[in-house]
């Protein structure tokens, strides 16, 4: 199941809803959901999706998630409702939590990511 953009995005107003309002402090460009996919350039296309990113620059800290990749994973997995949810949710705390830990200057999540990243790009050239 695809949900339209209109219904993907109500599911995030209302999650962002549910956050305390402190978590959101700072985010001066807010949270976005664009209509692009965007696959990930270091993989086979199809296999690997951006679903979000925490942005702190020129324009100011905000949160952009991926409309069209959420769509493309969730045609390729056949997905339901649940997770949709799920994955917008999951997706959205993970960004919150890099604005959270960039405002306190930490960076344990970008370590984790770039971790989970190179394991990825090793299993990958494992399989070539």
């Amino acid at each position: 199941m695809v949900l339209s953009f209109d219904e993907a995005g109500a599911l995030l107003d209302e999650m962002a809803e549910r956050f305390p309002s402190a978590l959101l402090d700072g985010l001066n460009g807010g949270v976005n959901l664009l209509e692009e996919a965007v696959p990930d350039p270091e993989f086979p296309p199809g296999e690997m999706y951006v679903l979000g990113e925490y942005c702190d620059d020129l324009l100011g800290r905000y949160i952009n998630l991926y409309y069209g990749s959420f769509a493309a994973l969730a045609e390729a997995e056949d997905w339901d409702g649940e997770t949709w949810a799920e994955e917008l949710r999951t997706t959205f705390s993970h960004e919150l939590t890099h604005h959270i830990e960039s405002r306190s200057g930490l960076h344990a999540l970008d370590d984790r990511d770039a971790a989970e990243l190179e394991i990825w790009r090793r299993e990958r050239r494992e399989e070539e």
